[in-house]
């Protein structure tokens, strides 16, 4: 069986203390026990996260602290974004059971994955979904979709415990190498994007953020490995010398 606390969870600016002891019982409910904030509004620690814990404080003295979302899931190797609205960008969009199922196949490889959360008050950015593989779409009620914050962790939650349990029905094999860390696809992101400034392709600087965000999408689903990362910078820095070159 997978270990339970390899799923970590995301909250991005989250508001409320309160709110975030919610989500840290929700999570224990379900065995998880990994907890990332990122600018929560208030600051951290929070004093009114204990009472809404109701026993989770053990997770909420452990919780990471973090001031961007790319910092908060740079080690990890898949993260799905969970969010109503489909912020105008070409993604896969899982049901729970499905998402979970993918990042369980995922963790059976000794692999770190993890959920992302947005606020209580307009959820994640479009900035912060493009960090993200895929998405997660909660079937809720179209007349009335929004979820407390704790509501929605409880289901990717419970969603989580369901999956580590079998064996999963696919797998994807990665061989001796691994999938690539948030933290290389940044760097690889970082590379590209110099390379493609350099060479006037993101020249239009009103079109760059939407390139840049189609390009990394491209990216993010091709579930790439360190060494296909590695591969990847070897082809651009050739090209770049090339060119140099002529």
């Amino acid at each position: 069986m997978t270990d339970t606390t390899t799923l970590v969870i995301i909250l991005v600016e989250p508001q409320l203390g309160r709110n975030i002891g919610s989500v840290a019982r929700a999570m224990l409910n379900f065995g998880l026990t990994r907890l990332r904030l990122v600018r929560p509004r208030d600051g951290w620690p929070n004093p009114e996260a204990a009472p809404s814990a109701a026993g989770a404080e053990q997770i909420l003295q452990e919780v990471e602290v973090f001031s961007t979302t790319q910092d908060a899931m740079a080690d990890l190797n898949r993260v799905f974004a969970t969010s109503a609205r489909p912020h105008d960008m070409i993604k896969s969009v899982y049901t729970p059971h499905m998402a979970l199922e993918h990042l369980a196949e995922t963790a059976h490889q000794n692999q770190k994955v993890g959920v992302l959360f947005g606020g209580e008050r307009c959820g994640l950015c479009s900035e912060d979904v493009a960090l993200c593989e895929a998405l997660i779409k909660i079937p809720s009620n179209a007349a009335f979709p929004s979820l407390n914050i704790a509501h929605a962790v409880a289901l990717i939650a419970y969603e989580w415990a369901i999956q580590v349990a079998p064996t999963p029905s696919q797998v994807f094999r990665i061989g001796h190498t691994s999938l690539a860390t948030r933290a290389e696809l940044g760097q690889f992101f970082a590379h590209l994007e110099a390379s493609l400034d350099k060479s006037g392709f993101l020249r239009h600087p009103n079109k760059r953020p939407t390139m840049v965000r189609n390009l990394r999408n491209i990216f993010q689903r091709a579930h790439l490995t360190e060494q296909e990362i590695r591969t990847l910078r070897g082809v651009i820095t050739s090209l770049t010398t090339e060119v140099g070159r002529g």
